[in-house]
């Protein structure tokens, strides 16, 4: 899934290990999502999206998007 994670998270200066400890997870899997290895659960989908203040589709494409 494409997403504008790494953006945003630069428009902050934080680093992945920043944005990892705001949303409870680990480092690795903020860079399996940055580098599309990794799709997001719902809830943690949802609360990226909550963190940034944006809504979801902002942030994440689905495949079938152009």
């Amino acid at each position: 899934m494409k997403n504008r994670l790494r953006n945003l998270r630069a428009s902050r200066q934080w680093s992945q290990a920043d944005l990892a400890k705001a949303l409870g997870v680990s480092r690795q899997t903020i860079n399996a999502i940055e580098t599309e290895k990794y799709d997001p659960s719902l809830p943690l989908a949802l609360k990226i999206a909550r963190l940034f203040e944006r809504p979801l589709e902002t942030i994440f494409d689905s495949p079938d998007d152009p």
